[in-house]
């Protein structure tokens, strides 16, 4: 079955250049102009992927990410907007947005994108023992290797290090490792909690003479695996 997306805004060039883009990675899109209409669609339909403009004449796409997660809507969303400043692609991604795109923008680079986000959040069957490069991640048994030597067993570092793999060149929000290595449920201090195991990670990366630089920190984004 085809993905389906939801494109909202409120200039009809966009919403076509989109859905375009969309459907050349085999997406059946659906499309509103407003915050309005576009929030009526949200609650009669399941939606694989929403793309939301953020600025709006009668609303904002940050304002439709955040009801839409506090009504339960865990659909994936793309934020397009033409502010390119660090502040906004927090405040996006802070909303609950998974990814942040500045116009003008590559169709070809947003369809990529929209598909490996939709990947990401397709249920699959669970592989505890994972293998990319030179790095190896068994959450079952708690360690983490990197050409055959031992990096660590902490539970918390591997749980972490275990959805850089899945994920690799791919920016993980903080937020999905902190549910990684702690579970959903965790809201404050998260960011912190990341950040020291990610430290903790890095110190045994360099213990085993590693680059701990393979662990990359994007500010206010998240973290990637970068060999």
């Amino acid at each position: 079955m085809k993905p389906r997306a939801l494109v909202v805004d409120d200039e009809a060039q966009m919403v076509s250049i989109v859905t375009f883009a969309l459907e050349t990675q085999d997406f059946t899109c659906e499309s509103a102009t407003t915050p309005a209409s576009a929030w009526e669609l949200l609650q009669r339909n399941h939606y694989d992927l929403v793309v939301l403009d953020v600025l709006m004449p009668r609303g904002s796409g940050i304002d439709i990410t955040r009801r839409m997660r506090a009504a339960g809507i865990a659909t994936p969303v793309i934020l397009l907007t033409a502010l390119g400043q660090e502040s906004d692609r927090i405040a996006g991604l802070e909303a609950g947005a998974d990814d942040y795109v500045t116009k003008p923008f590559s169709p070809r680079e947003l369809a990529l994108r929209a598909q490996a986000i939709v990947r990401r959040a397709t249920p699959q069957a669970e592989v505890t023992d994972i293998t990319v490069g030179p790095v190896r991640v068994d959450l079952h048994a708690g360690r983490a290797w990197y050409n055959d030597a031992l990096i660590t067993e902490s539970q918390a570092e591997v749980a972490i290090l275990g959805v850089l793999v899945r994920n690799p060149d791919a920016v993980v929000a903080t937020r999905d490792l902190v549910a990684a290595a702690w579970g959903k449920n965790v809201h404050s201090g998260g960011r912190e909690m990341v950040k020291t195991t990610v430290y903790r990670l890095r110190k045994h990366l360099e213990a085993a003479g590693i680059d701990p630089g393979i662990v990359r920190s994007h500010r206010g984004l998240g973290y990637s695996l970068d060999f």
